[in-house]
Order: structure tokens, then C-alpha cells, then sequence
């Protein structure tokens, strides 16, 4: 019998040596990014016990985790009539304690609320970790992918939200990418619902807001209406559907609707506050647009809510946070105000494929192979290839003494732009022969010349 072929989980992918090196190059752009703002880096396991991640992701975030079994007999203890129970959380609880993270999110707040003694507030901290749902697998879907977060937390105060965008901002400048930042601010969304009387339907109301792009006005208005809401109300939601012009135009017309509203006045003051510092010093090129139809994570943002949007592919959010005003109460330690953005590597990876935008210096390929031609040709070589090395010059030599066309097909292969030869020739005048693989040129140089020349 055939063995079979082996493959991967669904939802998972493997990632071939250049797909890493562009990966890489996202990961190390927002890793540098990261850093110069003064983020901290930290780990948190892949693994959680349950008890610190059931619950904090709402019954249908729960059904996604990951659990594992309980090393060793999982099912001592077990009693065999609770097989048969429809109702298996008592016997998952029974066989499994842990589970794989879901997010980067709730880890942070165990780890602050678990390490505080030791952290110094405001803590900024940022995590590049893969994390895991059970998820049913799609386009741009999977049940294993990767979080870049990056968090400031123990501070209120509106300069940190100037500093994200800033960041934002820098992190796709450096990538090449014109983006847009949506910005909107959870308490203005809940003034909007206080003026017209619908306090209690604020999530209706703004997740139906949401979808005025796509579905647009008549089908918006049916959407609350069949959830009851009254029409003369609704009515009054019409100059908020109207509402048009560039971000000074836009806080005008919600401070005269939200006049009566203390809650949607003071979300109009936190944005006019942060637009004012990006004033003083403006981005580099991205937009920032006042977007009231943006509601991401309505029952976990408090404040500010940013999301970015590409603007050369439609692909949806690339990065998005915001402002949390007790994400560590969870775990017992109330009242610490935080805010967060999270950027999707996965989908950046695939704008920046869409526009064919990687540089060349993003395929991290050996600059120079070194062919083999026996042991004698060894003796020389070695010596060359250590001071290429300590120059910072990626550089190899065929392990083999197989023949010169297998060794410039490898090199072909695995893209690798020159190829140094060093025969008697050369190794009579101390030099070597370089070979450019796209030209087919060749130049005998020196070992200082080879240096510049794969260094230019």
C-alpha cells in the first residue's frame, strides 16, 4: 500500500523561504516601528488555562477555542454516565484545562494583572505572536495566523491615541502603502442614540450604521424597524445619514445635533483634542478621516475607535483599535484605562502582493554561491567565505563537488544572483572569478573588489 501523502491541518498554512523573508520584512518593519515609539516587547504562551480565557469572548468566541486535553489518562475520573449527557461542558471541564490563546488581548490583561507589582505604569508593550480559533476556514480566514499589538495601559490621557495614529502612520509610509485612518469615538455613537431617544438600542443602531455603505439608507431604516424601533425616531437619525464634508465640516454638525448630549460632546472633545496634536505635527502622507459609521468592538471600546483602510485594495481592515477603560478588570483589578491598536500581517501581506510593492531587499537570498570543484579549491575558499561573512555578505559554497551545471542550476534555483569560481587560475593570483547568473558576465577581481562589488 501507497503511503499516504502527508499534509497540514485546514486553516493552516506552511510558508516556503521566500514567503518568509516578505513576512519577515512586515514583521521587522512593525517590530522597529514598535520600538522607536518606545514600546516594551513581551511573550505570553501559547497555551492559557481555560479559566483565564472561557468567558471573555462571549458564548460564540468560547466555541473557537482551542482546548487541550489533560496530559496523561485525560479520562480518570470521568464518571461513564456523563458520555451520554447532552449538556458536555461539565465533562470538557473534566478533561481539558487549557486551551491555545485566541487573541493577544485577554493574555495582556492576565499578564499586567499578574506581573503588576513589576511593571511600571503607564506600561507600553507590543506582541507578534501567532493565535488560534476554531474557526471554519476561508479566503483570508484561518484557524492559525499572527497579531502584531501594540498597547498603552495605566493612562488616560489622549496623547497616547496621537501616538498610535503616528505610529500607524509611520509603519505604512515605511511599507510604501497609502492607507486611510477612520477615526471615531464610542461616546459619540452613544450621544447620537441618547438624542434620539434610543439609549438601550445603541448597538442596533450602530451596527445598522455600519452597513449604510453597503446596503444603503432604505435598507438601513428597514433593519431598525424591524427591530421595533419607533419611525418618528428613526426620523431623526436622517441627518446623521446626511451628513457630509471634510473632518472640521463633520465635528460642527455633531456638536449642534449632540448639543443636549454631555456623553456625545465630551467624545467631540476627545477627537477635536487628538486631531489637534496631529495638527502640530501631521502625518506623512496617510489621511485621517472622521468616519461616525465606524463601530468595531462597540461593547469593548470605550473612547476612541480607529480602524485603516487601504486605499489602492479593497480588502477591508488592515489595523484597528482603540480606547478600554477596564480591560484588566476581568482579572480583579478595576479602573485601568488602556488603548490598543492590532495590525492584520496577513492581509498587509496580501495588499502588498496585490500592488507588488516588497523591495528586492525583502527576498533575503545568498548574494554570492561559491562553487565546489574539490578538496584543494576547499582550502582556498573557506578562508574567503569567512571575511565575506563578517562583511555582512550572505554567502555559501556548494557542499558537493558535483558537476558545474548542477551547481549553476542550484544557483539559478534558489535565485542566487553571482557565483564565485576559483580554479588554478585563480587561486595562482589570489583572486576569484565572479559570475553574474542574469548577464552571464564574468570579471576576475580580488577578494576586496568581490567585497565591494556584492556590497553595491
Amino acid at each position: 500500500m501507497a503511503a499516504q501523502k502527508p499534509s497540514i491541518p485546514k486553516g493552516t498554512r506552511d510558508f516556503s523561504p521566500i514567503e518568509m523573508s516578505r513576512r519577515n520584512y512586515i514583521f521587522s518593519t512593525i517590530r522597529e516601528v514598535f520600538r522607536k515609539y518606545g514600546f516594551q516587547q513581551i511573550e505570553t504562551p501559547a497555551m492559557e488555562n481555560l479559566s483565564t480565557l472561557l468567558g471573555k469572548y462571549g458564548e460564540e468566541g468560547d466555541k473557537l477555542l482551542f482546548r487541550i486535553l489533560n496530559s496523561g489518562d485525560f479520562l480518570s475520573g470521568v464518571d461513564s454516565g456523563e458520555f451520554s449527557d447532552p449538556d458536555h461542558a461539565a465533562l470538557a471541564g473534566k478533561i481539558s484545562k487549557r486551551g491555545l490563546r485566541y487573541d493577544l488581548t485577554v493574555p495582556f490583561a492576565r499578564f499586567v494583572v499578574q506581573h503588576r507589582n513589576e511593571i511600571t505604569f503607564p506600561f507600553k508593550r507590543y506582541q507578534v505572536q501567532p493565535v488560534w480559533r476554531a474557526d471554519n476556514p476561508q479566503k483570508g480566514r484561518y484557524r492559525e495566523f499572527y497579531q502584531c499589538d501594540a498597547d498603552m495601559i495605566g493612562s488616560d490621557s489622549l496623547i497616547n491615541e496621537y501616538e498610535l495614529i503616528k505610529l500607524i502612520d509611520e509603519v505604512f509610509n515605511r511599507l510604501k502603502l497609502k492607507v486611510t485612518v477612520k477615526l471615531n469615538n464610542r461616546k459619540i455613537l452613544a450621544g447620537i442614540s441618547e438624542v434620539i431617544g434610543e439609549s438601550s438600542r445603541i448597538v442596533d443602531i450602530t451596527v445598522a450604521i455600519d452597513k449604510l455603505e453597503k446596503i444603503g439608507r432604505d435598507n438601513v431604516r428597514n433593519e431598525l424597524l424591524g427591530k421595533g424601533m419607533d419611525k418618528a425616531r428613526l426620523d431623526l437619525l436622517d441627518p446623521v445619514f446626511d451628513m457630509k464634508g471634510n473632518n472640521e465640516e463633520k465635528l460642527s454638525f455633531l456638536k449642534n445635533y449632540l448639543r443636549d448630549s454631555e456623553t456625545g460632546l465630551k467624545g467631540i472633545a476627545e477627537l477635536e483634542t487628538v486631531m489637534g496634536y496631529l495638527s502640530l505635527d501631521p502625518p506623512l502622507g496617510t489621511t485621517i478621516e472622521l468616519d461616525i459609521t465606524l463601530a468595531r468592538g462597540l461593547n469593548y471600546y470605550t473612547g476612541a475607535i480607529i480602524e485603516v483602510k487601504s486605499d489602492e485594495v479593497n480588502i477591508g481592515s488592515i489595523c484597528g483599535g482603540g480606547r478600554y477603560d477596564d480591560l484588566t478588570g476581568i482579572f480583579g483589578m478595576p479602573d485601568v484605562s488602556g488603548v490598543g491598536i492590532s495590525f492584520g500581517a496577513d492581509r498587509i501581506y496580501d495588499v502588498l502582493m496585490q500592488l507588488d510593492r516588497f523591495p528586492a531587499s525583502a527576498e533575503e537570498h545568498t548574494q554570492v554561491m561559491f562553487v565546489n570543484f574539490g578538496e584543494k579549491e576547499i582550502q582556498y575558499i573557506l578562508p574567503i567565505l569567512g571575511i565575506l561573512r563578517s562583511k555582512g555578505i550572505i554567502a555559501e559554497i556548494y557542499p558537493d563537488g558535483a558537476k558545474l551545471k548542477k551547481q549553476f542550476s542550484y544557483a539559478d534555483n534558489s535565485f542566487i544572483p553571482f557565483v564565485a569560481i576559483a580554479g588554478d587560475q585563480e587561486i595562482a593570483e589570489k583572486k576569484v572569478t565572479l559570475k553574474d547568473m542574469k548577464s552571464g558576465e564574468q570579471n576576475l577581481v580580488t577578494v576586496e573588489e568581490l567585497i565591494n562589488m556584492l556590497k553595491a
